[in-house]
């Protein structure tokens, strides 16, 4: 079954890396919004934000478009909350 000219697994592929792309948008502009890190774990963030990176990276080797630009977003909001939780436990703690 095709809508749009796309099949059903596609378009449930682009979902899904719609879905991927945003999936720490409302998380990153909280954490920009209240500077609270409180509760975030930085391995996860940092373990995730090399799951993107990679992600990409085989996305370019198979020349798929898609896997590049879904998760780019993904990589670039997962990287603002690392800084944001480095920021807040290691240099502004120094500042005070």
């Amino acid at each position: 079954m095709e809508i749009f000219g796309l099949s059903v697994f596609e378009i449930c592929g682009y979902i899904a890396g719609i879905c991927t792309a945003i999936c720490f948008l409302p998380q990153t502009i909280q954490t920009i919004k209240t500077q609270n890190v409180t509760g975030l774990s930085l391995a996860s963030y940092i373990i995730y934000a090399m799951g993107m990176l990679n992600w990409i990276i085989y996305g370019a080797y198979l020349n798929s478009l898609q896997m590049i630009v879904f998760n780019t977003p993904a990589l670039l909001f997962s990287l603002i909350i690392v800084c944001e939780i480095v920021y807040d436990r290691y240099y502004k703690k120094d500042s005070k």
